[in-house]
């Protein structure tokens, strides 16, 4: 099963498959949870999605490699409430432990 292109997920697919196209290539679900749910119900054989989400349905996983994430704010909206709050539970050691559960290792430079 495949993902949606553009996503970071297909982007990396189609780098493991160097111009291959497998069965299934063509079904190009828009997210984790519909990847893992296709596993999950038998109408895929396997899928790329993120750990927790493989967990989530009782999936078994397989690490391809690291992904890392940033976090874009324009600088006119930096300043606004929401997102300074947003930034401090971000950078709050309770939700950093929380994404060390869930398998993530936040950035030691987040700000």
């Amino acid at each position: 099963m495949n993902r949606n292109a553009g996503s970071g997920t297909r982007i990396l697919l189609d780098g493991l498959l160097a111009g291959a196209r497998p069965p299934g290539y063509a079904n190009q679900p828009k997210s984790h949870n519909a990847v893992a749910a296709a596993v999950a119900q038998g109408r895929a054989d396997w899928g790329v999605a993120i750990q927790p989400v493989a967990h989530l349905y009782g999936l078994g996983f397989l690490p391809l490699g690291p992904e890392h994430y940033d976090l874009f704010i324009p600088d006119v909206r930096f300043e606004r409430p929401a997102v300074q709050a947003f930034l401090r539970v971000l950078a709050s050691m309770a939700a950093r432990e929380k994404l060390r559960l869930l398998g993530m290792e936040p950035s030691s430079d987040a700000q």
